[in-house]
């Protein structure tokens, strides 16, 4: 057993503050002798997070990671991460090591009673979602397995040998693609949330409380706090390379690739399709901005304790945040600019209730960015932005009737088992109109193309999944945290999940990757009681 507490302290130890019949227990009870970590266990836990970093920094620049590559580099670094994630288990379970983790190294040596049903709540949440994520990638393999029929070089050759009250797909390459593709996400997923909930090396030292400087807490652990960093500032790099992109007005991605469709404005930095873009920045502003205040918040602390404050690097998510926020605008897609207003307008509120009670300056300083905000996206991208909204009424939604036509078809002729994962362009085959340009590999859709290929009961899973991140931070376990982050990240969720009734943003891995990191933490942290 670990003989280091939440806070760091030996359990043998009296901390300081402490008093009555629990501390005399604690003082009477010898401290246990600790584990040592096995080295094949640091080595695993440390390529874990460069291989997260990697990944995090690679995805948005690989051209959104639409390319075949691409999706099959990060897809490797996905099943990496699961085999390193595996190994420490393994090492955990045989040598009886159990490192310091933030929250439930607590709940092993028991909680007062009224932290109880909070516990066994947050543990129920993580038994569900670890059963959820096994039935979901188990359901791509069998779709997989039991195949209906294949699609190669444009012709759907169907078997008649297939079970009926399984699960199937209509194209056997894509369900196996998908399979191999949720596979390496659920690694990624519980790789990081393993790697996030484990203490970094300074926070394991244990320290004595009498001797300690009487410094503010961290507002975030050391290992939460690098991965929003490297989040804020490669989101801000691209960025500002995205903007510039689209000020030169080149038709290549990132003067590199020539774009797949439509003219120099069509697309926007690496992604083929702007709205994919203003997808990505829409998950990321909110969170670089909820990173910004929480660390404006505990400088401002510091210096109400009379501690020294060094050169304050938070001041530069600022400006990161609002590059981010901008990019929607700029992006010209109409969909992406109303719903980074829409977000703006939210996280204005969550920041005005949590931080009411605050002075002027605070709140001076909560209204500053989105003032300046507004400014630079209306002066880059206003022009671009009210041409695009104006032909959105003009064009047919882009052609996208008839594909709606079509896809709620699909949906009511597979009702239950859906066409199978990663399906649907072979199957929107068999129900265009006969054109081949009329072909579509997108519903536009994208909780309607989760009907059609996973059908209902598939489905009715990944919803399941999808609760997750908006209940975990009630139970008081893992990091705690102040509740205006977790907020401001169900903002940025709540986007994309509203974005994706009229676009397809969990189709492109990038977006997809990052929307999972921020579930994932959000499964990490819990609120402090």
């Amino acid at each position: 057993m670990d003989p280091t507490d939440q806070t760091g302290f030996p359990q043998g130890r009296r901390r300081a503050g402490e008093s009555g019949a629990g501390s005399a227990a604690l003082l009477e009870e010898p401290a246990a002798e600790p584990v040592t970590a096995p080295r094949l266990y640091q080595r695993c836990d440390r390529w874990t997070g460069v291989l997260l970093y990697a990944a995090v920094v690679f995805a948005p620049w690989a051209f959104g990671a639409t390319q075949t590559w691409a999706v099959g580099v990060l897809t490797g670094a996905g099943l990496g991460l699961g085999l390193l994630l595996g190994i420490k288990r393994s090492l955990r379970w045989r040598t009886g090591y159990q490192p310091p983790r933030w929250g439930e190294e607590a709940l092993k040596r028991g909680q007062p009673g009224r932290f109880r049903p909070h516990a066994r709540a947050a543990r129920w949440l993580t038994r569900s979602l670890a059963t959820g994520t096994i039935i979901v990638v188990g359901y791509c393999l069998v779709s997989a397995l039991n195949e209906r029929a294949t699609y190669r070089d444009g012709i759907q050759t169907f078997n008649d040998h297939f079970l009926v009250w399984l699960p199937h797909s209509y194209d056997a390459d894509a369900s196996w693609a998908s399979f191999w593709r949720y596979l390496g996400l659920a690694g990624f997923f519980w790789a990081a949330r393993d790697w996030l909930l484990g203490k970094s090396p300074r926070e394991r030292e244990p320290e004595e409380p009498l001797l300690a400087p009487q410094l503010p807490p961290a507002p975030l652990p050391d290992r939460l706090a690098r991965l929003l960093w490297v989040l804020c500032l490669n989101g801000a790099a691209l960025g500002v390379v995205c903007i510039l992109q689209r000020l030169d007005g080149t038709d290549r991605l990132l003067w590199l690739m020539p774009s797949r469709a439509g003219g120099p404005d069509f697309h926007f930095g690496p992604f083929n399709y702007r709205g994919n873009g203003a997808q990505y920045f829409n998950l990321l502003w909110p969170v670089s901005l909820a990173f910004w205040w929480t660390l404006f918040r505990a400088s401002q602390a510091g210096r109400r304790a009379g501690t020294r404050i060094g050169g304050e690097p938070h001041l530069v998510l600022l400006p990161c945040a609002l590059v981010q926020a901008a990019c929607p605008v700029i992006s010209a897609s109409h969909g992406g600019a109303v719903i980074a207003a829409v977000q703006a307008i939210a996280a204005l509120g969550v920041l005005l209730v949590a931080n009411w009670r605050s002075r002027p300056t605070i709140r001076v300083a909560m209204l500053t960015p989105f003032a300046v905000g507004v400014g630079v996206a209306a002066y880059l991208g206003w022009n671009q932005f009210q041409v695009g909204f104006l032909n959105a009424f003009q064009d047919d939604l882009g052609d996208r009737v008839e594909i709606y036509q079509h896809a709620h078809q699909m949906a009511v002729d597979h009702p239950l088992f859906g066409t199978g994962p990663g399906t649907f362009p072979a199957m929107y085959q068999l129900y265009r109109s006969g054109d081949p340009a009329d072909a579509a590999a997108y519903a536009h859709d994208d909780w309607l193309q989760t009907v059609i290929t996973f059908g209902w009961m598939g489905a009715a899973f990944v919803l399941l999944l999808l609760l997750h991140p908006f209940l975990r931070w009630w139970a008081r376990d893992g990091i705690q945290s102040r509740g205006d982050l977790v907020v401001m990240i169900w903002v940025a969720l709540v986007g994309a999940l509203f974005h994706a009734r009229f676009d397809f943003p969990f189709q492109i891995y990038a977006v997809l990757q990052l929307f999972l990191l921020l579930s994932c933490i959000t499964c990490c942290v819990g609120r402090k009681p």
